[in-house]
């Protein structure tokens, strides 16, 4: 099962923006990333949450996506999340919170495949401007964005040919992820 939820946990694009996520699905899922590990457990995260089209409207153009297709702009409307989940990292930490932020991030993104919706982690961020236009509360930062809904696009995972690891679309626009083989992976020390 966890093998399956990791297979279909991609970083998709492309979503029907009319299917709404409630709050309390936001919720469910911040709540993974609550009872996720933390590191030395200083819990420095906080979440926030967007599932309206006005708000919407204020995040998604201060996000950048899929710098490998360069000539695509991003999802366009009709296309585009129906929600967002805005980390937040203390500023103050006395530990690295990069950790925190990946457990997170991941722990949502497979509730949310497992709720049938899926996500894409955006670190490609215009952070300033952002900041300026949501609430982050004092001492935070913003550390990664979750564009969250059901995905409109199909995603395929390829074997790695060569070194070359560049996802791409193909003429029916299915999205292609090559990843390196397992036997490639393991150093053997047995």
């Amino acid at each position: 099962m966890l093998k399956y939820l990791v297979q279909k946990n991609r970083s998709y694009r492309r979503f029907y923006e009319d299917h709404k996520i409630s709050i309390e699905t936001l919720e469910e899922l911040i709540d993974l990333a609550r009872l996720s590990p933390s590191g030395a457990n200083l819990q420095p995260l906080k979440f926030i949450i967007s599932n309206t089209p006005e708000k919407n409207e204020i995040i998604f153009p201060n996000t950048l996506w899929a710098g490998y297709l360069k000539d695509w702009d991003g999802p366009e409307e009709g296309e585009r999340p129906s929600a967002y989940i805005i980390i937040l990292a203390k500023t103050s930490s006395a530990k690295p919170t990069e950790y925190d932020v990946a457990i997170a991030a991941q722990s949502m993104l497979l509730g949310a495949v497992e709720k049938g919706l899926g996500g894409c982690m955006i670190g490609s961020i215009k952070r300033n401007k952002l900041i300026n236009e949501i609430p982050v509360p004092e001492g935070f930062k913003i550390s990664l964005i979750l564009a969250l809904g059901k995905p409109k696009e199909e995603i395929v995972i390829d074997d790695l040919a060569g070194e070359e690891i560049k996802y791409w679309r193909d003429e029916d626009q299915v999205h292609h992820v090559p990843k390196r083989k397992l036997e490639d992976l393991i150093i053997r020390y047995y």
